[in-house]
């Protein structure tokens, strides 16, 4: 199954809890439901199948839910669930520990009871849920069970490249088929399994796949934010990381392209945008400049420290100067803001004979 959304807006407002309900009781696992908004609750759900993960995008009016031993019986899909909560907090009582999590992530097993009070902020629960099967976790059972219901950061280290992966993922899914989903499943268990172990201080527990997915999820992240600086080398990127640069290499080697080569691609596609943009706001008075100052500025601005290699390089890729881009995205610019004045000179025409009419017909009823 690709991506897939419903709302609970397809059915009527008195039935929209209810519907909620048996959709999470019947797609995710058996619990009780129940919440003080039923006359004006709002449920978006939103799924995927990622190979034997699932994952699925929540945002609810507030509730409070249950799953007991007898519901465990009822029907267990003997997963690990780790939410990702975006918005509003979710409380969790889970083997006699209660955990209030809010921005950040919390991990449950489906087949042990628990209870959850889910609080909304300045609007609807926002949570994104992965069901990992237990079995396809490289950790010891009994390793794993110290971190049920404990807070796992999501905003550093580890924690962050998962829940940033994992952000990106539910952006995206829509312009993704089937098949490339799926494909995306071992990743998501290497993430998983890696900050997992990264917070029992076991990284070395981990697979290998897993380690090297999470240094490489790490290298990108540290290129994606040190694009504008012309030292960004190999050796650098290397360095920053503890890695040899025959090791550093290695993490690309499946990859379509290099570590250089990925430096450069994104260095172009950020510079491409740039140079696209009406308003360079960010870069001062740039976009009162002319094309050739706006492209050095550009240029300068993501790490190339020379304007002809730059040139070269940005034509090699998209086949024109960046001065030709940037003076088509100008030309283009103005043709809008030409017809925009041509629109509303129209409408302003319009509009007075209208005002006319009605003045006149207004005068002629009082009259």
């Amino acid at each position: 199954m690709g991506w897939s959304s419903v709302s609970a807006a397809v059915v009527p407002a008195a039935d929209r809890f209810e519907w909620f309900r048996e959709a999470v009781s019947g797609e995710v696992m058996p619990l009780s439901m129940t919440t003080e908004h039923a006359a004006d609750f709002h449920a978006d759900i939103a799924g995927m199948e990622l190979g034997p993960v699932r994952m699925a995008s929540f945002a609810y009016s507030p509730i409070v839910a249950r799953r007991s031993a007898a519901h465990v019986r009822q029907g267990d899909p003997e997963d690990y669930q780790l939410t990702l909560v975006s918005g509003g907090s979710f409380r969790l009582s889970h083997l006699g520990r209660d955990e209030l999590i809010a921005g950040d992530m919390v991990l449950a097993d489906t087949s042990r009871p628990m209870a959850t009070e889910c609080v909304g902020a300045d609007g609807p629960v926002r949570a994104l849920v992965l069901q990992v099967p237990r079995a396809a976790v490289p950790l010891r059972p009994d390793r794993v069970d110290r971190l049920l219901a404990r807070r796992i950061p999501a905003r550093r280290g580890s924690g962050a490249i998962l829940s940033d992966f994992l952000n990106t993922l539910v952006r995206q899914a829509p312009h993704c088929a089937e098949g490339e989903l799926a494909g995306l499943g071992p990743v998501v268990l290497d993430l998983v399994g890696a900050c997992l172990a990264h917070q029992l201080g076991a990284l070395d527990e981990a697979p290998v796949d897993a380690r090297a997915r999470l240094t490489l999820e790490r290298v990108l992240a540290f290129i994606e934010h040190n694009l504008g600086d012309p030292d960004l080398t190999p050796r650098l990127i290397a360095e920053r990381h503890h890695l040899s640069l025959r090791a550093l290499y290695a993490l690309f080697e499946d990859r379509p392209e290099s570590v250089a080569a990925t430096v450069r691609r994104r260095r172009l596609e950020r510079s491409h945008a740039d140079l696209a943009r009406r308003d360079l706001g960010d870069l001062g008075d740039l976009g009162d400049r002319s094309v050739p100052r706006a492209v050095q500025a550009v240029a300068a601005r993501w790490g190339f420290s020379s304007h002809a290699a730059f040139s070269r390089a940005f034509r090699e890729r998209y086949g024109i100067t960046p001065s030709e881009h940037r003076a088509g995205a100008g030309a283009g610019a103005g043709a809008e803001v030409e017809a925009d004045a041509a629109d509303r000179a129209g409408a302003g025409a319009d509009g007075q004979a209208v005002g006319v009419g009605q003045g006149t017909s207004v005068a002629t009823g009082a009259a």
